[in-house]
């Protein structure tokens, strides 16, 4: 049995990824990966590239499906879930780079995600109500985009595009959320904005982001892992992680 999932057996997780491995063309991008994320925790993975961050992100959501091990989502096994499914379960991904409808307005792009009965009949029969209304308006408050609902979305800034598309997912109440770079390319006052968004929407549901600005990772991990070679090479708080020296030798020190 693997350790660590001896050591954490009686607990439950949001997240269990067990012994996950993925092969492409005979090479491991991620290889017998296993960690565990608890109910409210922001966890950021690390790593240089070609570690096997975005892949992870990939096996957990469903794009890339696994050679070998377990996903479990809330004791639900995401490996044989299609996306759909996965993201019907409850978990949530954004992408480096923002995609939103830049020809819509704010309200519009979350009025757009608001989940409509998540079948064919509840699409057909939505209705902009006034419970809509009010979710809108409580995510942009969330998103610091409540001054913006009426304007176009490709008017916004960098980093409120970002924070347009976490919205466009919290509006459908995912119970995890993944998020690849979302400070990438953003100002400082950004940055520091995007922190205290991740740390505040954790009240209801776990978040796991990758991130190479360290500044920003201090500001939110809860912990840390870090992947070289599609494998966990250390984990902790960001203090230990920092201070490993294998960490320090093949990520930190370069």
């Amino acid at each position: 049995m693997n350790p660590q999932r001896n050591n954490q057996m009686n607990k439950d997780f949001v997240l269990a990824v067990e012994g996950l491995t993925v092969s492409f063309d005979g090479f491991k991008a991620v290889d017998d990966l296993s960690f565990y994320v608890d109910e409210n925790e922001i966890r950021v993975i690390i790593g240089p590239n070609g570690a096997g961050k975005t892949t992870v992100l990939d096996l957990i959501c469903g794009r890339t499906k696994a050679t070998d091990g377990s996903i479990k989502f809330k004791d639900r096994e995401l490996t044989t879930m299609k996306e759909h499914e996965i993201v019907r379960a409850g978990v949530g991904r954004k992408f480096q780079n923002p995609s939103i409808y830049e020809d819509l307005t704010v309200f519009e792009n979350l009025e757009i995600s608001y989940p409509k009965g998540r079948s064919v009949l509840g699409a057909l029969t939505f209705r902009r109500d006034a419970a809509v209304k009010e979710r809108v308006r409580e995510i942009a408050e969330t998103i610091f985009l409540a001054g913006q609902l009426d304007q176009r979305a490709e008017y916004l800034s960098h980093g409120q595009k970002q924070w347009l598309e976490i919205g466009m997912l919290l509006i459908q109440d995912p119970e995890l959320l993944m998020l690849d770079e979302p400070v990438a390319g953003m100002s400082v006052s950004e940055r520091k904005k995007t922190a205290e968004l991740l740390n505040t929407i954790i009240k209801n549901r776990s978040v796991i982001v990758i991130e190479h600005d360290m500044k920003f990772v201090e500001d939110i991990a809860h912990k840390v892992t870090v992947l070289h070679q599609g494998k966990v090479l250390s984990e902790g708080t960001m203090a230990k992680v920092q201070a490993d020296p294998k960490v320090i030798e093949v990520y930190l020190g370069h």
